[in-house]
Parts: structure tokens; C-alpha cells; sequence
């Protein structure tokens, strides 16, 4: 870990470590706002901010009874398991093009995206977030990834006005948890998905010829699933009708360019009970624990990431005007919609029917089939 990141993992724990959250949660009992000289000597930090739990008595209370999460264990995942070795976050990278950094907890259950963006910061804090609960608390199947905490920032600082340090975090479940359990080469036998509809146009990977972020980055933006998810007929409408719920609280609130993050490992390495793999934190639901192929050949897991972009955001607007001047000057008018400047509903419908296309049932006669029995109610 470099010396940023151990400063970013610092500022973190501090504030898990520090923060005792109750039961009792409003927007009046959040922590006092620093006094002045506080405020003065803060704006002079580059990486070592001062973190607070934002809303904590109520991301408590989803963790304890929303998720079935004991508290204790919670705030254990963050320690080192040996007493005799520093405590620190495991320092993932940069994973997108956002800018975010990535960490783990020490026992990889829980993993901890910078939102380095503003605009996703307001809209999850202002728009999403009570819904989110909401949503949560009557579909505790739901596949909406769970967001254990969220650390901002109290303060202006120089870190966080030249992007030496972000100033918000989002802690939520790793549902790559067992990965790190296996030996090297199994790891590398996990397969992971970021799978947005392919038929939109993606300016950060194809403005200007493309030249807007290195390779590197851009081969993350899009996966595409060359395969088919083969299951049994109930685990689609299962996966589906999930998902029609989940993607329809994003609608109503309207967020666009989220994705469905599809993990797959070989189920071989569940060969027997010592050896199984463990599942994400708190309480299971089958596509989040794993699902078994009709073949036998793999183990599934899928949530839903990344719906933090409001389609009506500035942002979203200004790089419609930005396509919009490269498609008159450059490339005519056939680029488009854009994923992140689409309707909230019409991004909806395209992504419920990337997952209809990519899950393959047996018909009647036993043959491998996309459509269902009967097509989930995607609108209502």
C-alpha cells in the first residue's frame, strides 16, 4: 500500500473506530460541525481528513435488522485478525473511470468505493438514500448491492478541492467475499461482469475518437457475457422479478447507468462442506449467496452497482451537448442514446431485457430457452 492510500485507510478506521452510532438517527443529532481553528488547521489537509458517519443510527439500524449484520462482527471486519500486525484497509486500485479507489476490510467481507464525484454524492444523500432504505426494509430479498455506511467529510480541505483525497466513501458488501479464501489459482478461476445494455452509446469510451481515458480504463467500462447463465426456469422469474423491483425504485427516483454485477466461479469449488465457499455477509437470499447452473458446471452470484447518476443531473446534460457537437461536426446523427442521458424508464426496460437475453431456461421439451413462462411485469 502507498503512502496515500495508507492515509485514505487511516481516515477511514478513524471514523469507524471513533463514531458509536445510535438507534436514535435525524438529520439534528449528526456530529457538532468542527469549531473554527478545527476548520482552519482541516483545510491544510491533503490526505489525512477527518471522517464522520453520515446518518450512522440509521445505516445501523439496516445492518442490524434490515440485513441481519451483528454489529460487533461489523466493526470487527475492519481490526487486522492478528493483534501483532497495523490495521489497514487492503488497497484495491482504481477500478473505473470515475477516479474511485477501491479497499477491502482486512477479511474481505466488505469493500469501500471513493466517490470522488460530487453530483453522486448530492443525489444518493439528497434523493436515494431514504428510498433506499425504504425499499430495503420491505424487499429484504432485494439485489440492490447493501450500503453499510457512509463517510463524508465534515470539513473543507485542500485535499479534497485538488483531488489528492476523496471526501466521501461508501462501505458496502463485497460479493466477491470467499474469493480470497481460495488458493491463487482458484482465484483465478472467478469471473466477474459489469454488464450495462450494450446498444447505448458510451462517451466516456467513444467521445472524440475514444481519446477522453487511457485503454486500461476503458476496457472496464463495458463487459460484455459472451455465455449464457443457464438455470432452471423458477431462478430466472426468481432473478427477474427481483431485479423489475429493484430497477423500478430506480426509475421512480430517476437514475440511470446502473449495472448488473455478475460473478461466477466454477462450482467444483464447492466440493465439500470444508471446502465451501463462504457467502457475503448478513442475511442470504439465493442469487447473492450463489446459484447453482442446470449443469452443475457453475456457481452464480448478481446485484445490481453504480446507480448513483441522476439522469436529470448537470453533468448528464452537459455531455449531451457535448455528443450532440461531435455528432454535427464529426460523426453525422447516429450516435446515440446515451446511457447516462436516456429516460429513466426507457434505461429500465433495455436493462431488464439484457438480463432476459442473457439467462437461458430449458422450454417444455427440455431445449434451451430465453423466454419465460410468462413475461415478468417489467413496468409495474
Amino acid at each position: 500500500m502507498g503512502y496515500r492510500d495508507r492515509l485514505i485507510s487511516t481516515s477511514i478506521l478513524r471514523a469507524i473506530f471513533r463514531t458509536k452510532p445510535s438507534q436514535d438517527d435525524t438529520e439534528a443529532n449528526e456530529e457538532a460541525r468542527p469549531g473554527l481553528l478545527t476548520r482552519i488547521l482541516a483545510f491544510f489537509t491533503f490526505f489525512n481528513l477527518t471522517l464522520a458517519r453520515y446518518r450512522a443510527g440509521l445505516f445501523k439500524k439496516m445492518r442490524n435488522e434490515t440485513w441481519g449484520i451483528e454489529e460487533e462482527e461489523y466493526v470487527e471486519s475492519f481490526r487486522s485478525p492478528s493483534k501483532n500486525k497495523r490495521t489497514d484497509l487492503v488497497a484495491v486500485g482504481d477500478l473505473g473511470y470515475s477516479g474511485s479507489t477501491f479497499f477491502t476490510t482486512p477479511n474481505s467481507k466488505y469493500l469501500i468505493k471513493s466517490l470522488p464525484r460530487k453530483f453522486e454524492q448530492s443525489f444518493f444523500r439528497q434523493r436515494l438514500l431514504d428510498p433506499y432504505v425504504e425499499h430495503m426494509e420491505l424487499n429484504q430479498n432485494s439485489l440492490l448491492v447493501r450500503i453499510t455506511d457512509l463517510l463524508y467529510c465534515q470539513t473543507y480541505t485542500m485535499g479534497t478541492a485538488i483531488g489528492t483525497a476523496p471526501s466521501h466513501h461508501m462501505i458496502m458488501e463485497n460479493i466477491l467475499y470467499g474469493k480470497s479464501s481460495c488458493s491463487k489459482n482458484q482465484q483465478k478461476q472467478w469471473e466477474t461482469y459489469d454488464l450495462k445494455p450494450n446498444d447505448y452509446f458510451y462517451p466516456e469510451r467513444d467521445v472524440a475518437g475514444g481519446r477522453l481515458a487511457p485503454e486500461s480504463v476503458k476496457e472496464r467500462l463495458i463487459d460484455e457475457f459472451d455465455d449464457k447463465v443457464r438455470v432452471t426456469i423458477d431462478q430466472k422469474e426468481e432473478l427477474v422479478s427481483q431485479l423489475s423491483q429493484d430497477s423500478k425504485i430506480l426509475q421512480e427516483n430517476n437514475a440511470v447507468d446502473y449495472s448488473l454485477f455478475l460473478v461466477r466461479y466454477p462450482a467444483d469449488l464447492n466440493s465439500s462442506d470444508s471446502d465451501k465457499i463462504p457467502t457475503p455477509p448478513g442475511r442470504g437470499s439465493s442469487w447473492r449467496n450463489g446459484v447453482v447452473s442446470r449443469d452443475g458446471k457453475w456457481v452464480y452470484r448478481a446485484i445490481i452497482l453504480d446507480f448513483f447518476w441522476a439522469k436529470d443531473a448537470l453533468q448528464a446534460q452537459t455531455l449531451t451537448g457535448l455528443v450532440k457537437f461531435f455528432n454535427f461536426v464529426k460523426w453525422g446523427k447516429d450516435h446515440g442514446p446515451m446511457s447516462i442521458t436516456t429516460t429513466s424508464e426507457e434505461y429500465r426496460q433495455r436493462f431488464l431485457g439484457m438480463v432476459e437475453d442473457m439467462v437461458e431456461v430449458p422450454d417444455s421439451a427440455g431445449r434451451p430457452s430465453g423466454e419465460l413462462r410468462s413475461p415478468p411485469p417489467h413496468l409495474g
